[in-house]
């Protein structure tokens, strides 16, 4: 009687009640009908405080409890959920996707500092730039062209730069006019006129042309007009980015890297389904459903992704660190060098664990499975990188 008690004590505790949702008697606190629970959701703020702290521990343990497990033990997660324990990790889908989500993220930054950087460095060669390849000019016509051409290289840092670089830009076209004029001097020329000193920067042309718009008989109108755009998009931003002005090119760039990483997410949710489609096809006989390789593509990206993200944090450290210790350098680069090692040796471990065939077989399987993946990889990456294009 005494181990009955809590339980009849329960149910006659929601006796007389019904849910709100569907009318059905209750006999617990959740409907076992809708699954509508029977508490309000209108709570004092404290209330919803503690549930989300409470939310937020569990999860940070599902965190501790995944993340290690992932990346260091091979096909562990997997063989996990196959065998019913799944609550305490988290789900394959919202951990490949985050990952992916992050991943994608942190590169993204990583290779706009890059880029800037390059800027950076470009823009402090044209400052210091004090013209003594003149003396390489054959004639008065080179002279006078690659004068232009630094001349129009210091306005477009004297119009984009700061205004350190706007007054180190102004100094040095003086100091490449004297260049310029010494050169002509030896070469028994004309000085350079008094107006050469101000010539602006480089305008943005607007010789492009229309492109002829995309006619396909089976296509609605709509689609037709929208691959039109899209041709012109491409179109647009490849012209900025080779001819234009300096503000045209960096909004190019910027628009075609934005549409890239904006793309890839997308991509690789599409490059998923077909890997697990792969694994299908070379382990046919072993009797496994699409739903099983599916799951263990998941975790495989998942990985990838987590390896390919301490991989970009790990380089970006190094950057960082080794300036300033460089003893720090040679035991980083050693852990960089494992790291890279590591993706190949713990999918052919994950893949044997899970498919348990002999290790010939796993090795032929792993390399033909790989080597249609790199091609598969190579299409997302280049379906991305047109459609960024075309952002």
């Amino acid at each position: 009687m005494t181990a009955k008690g809590p339980a009849m004590k329960s149910l006659s505790s929601h006796e007389g009640l019904h849910c709100a949702n569907c009318g059905t008697p209750l006999a617990g606190e959740y409907c076992h009908e809708c699954g509508q629970s029977m508490h309000s959701v209108l709570k004092p703020m404290h209330h919803m405080t503690e549930e989300a702290v409470e939310t937020l521990l569990h999860i940070d343990s599902r965190i501790l409890r995944t993340l290690p497990a992932l990346f260091l033990k091979p096909g562990f997660l997997t063989l996990e959920y196959f065998a019913g324990r799944r609550m305490r990790y988290i789900a394959p889908f919202r951990l490949m996707f985050v990952l992916c989500l992050l991943n994608f993220f942190v590169l993204h930054l990583i290779t706009s500092r890059a880029i800037d950087q390059n800027v950076d460095r470009h823009q402090q060669t044209v400052l210091l730039d004090r013209g003594a390849d003149f003396a390489q000019a054959a004639d008065a016509e080179d002279v006078r062209d690659l004068f232009d051409s630094k001349i129009n290289a210091l306005n477009a840092v004297q119009t984009f730069g700061s205004d350190t670089m706007a007054a180190q830009a102004a100094s040095g076209k003086q100091q490449l006019r004297e260049a310029a004029n010494r050169r002509l001097a030896e070469l028994h020329a004309q000085p350079l006129p008094a107006a050469s000193g101000t010539v602006a920067a480089v305008a943005r042309s607007d010789d492009r042309t229309p492109i002829k718009p995309v006619q396909i008989g089976w296509l609605p109108a709509f689609a037709n007009a929208e691959l039109t755009a899209t041709l012109q998009h491409m179109q647009d931003n490849w012209h900025d980015y080779k001819h234009g002005d300096p503000a045209s090119r960096e909004a190019a760039r910027e628009r075609m890297l934005t549409g890239f990483f904006g793309k890839l997410p997308g991509a690789m949710l599409v490059l998923v389904p077909v890997f697990a489609l792969l694994l299908k096809l070379f382990y046919v006989f072993r009797r496994r459903i699409y739903m099983e390789h599916l799951i263990v593509a998941l975790h495989s990206h998942a990985f990838l992704f987590l390896w390919l993200l301490l991989l970009m944090l790990l380089g970006t450290l190094i950057g960082w660190v080794v300036p300033h210790a460089a003893w720090v350098g040679y035991p980083l680069r050693w852990l960089r060098i494992a790291l890279v090692w590591w993706a190949p040796i713990y999918l052919l471990v994950m893949q044997k664990q899970i498919y348990r065939q002999g290790w010939a077989m796993t090795l032929l399987k792993y390399w033909c499975v790989g080597w249609c993946y790199v091609w598969l990889l190579g299409l997302v990456l280049l379906g991305a990188a047109v459609l960024g294009l075309a952002h």
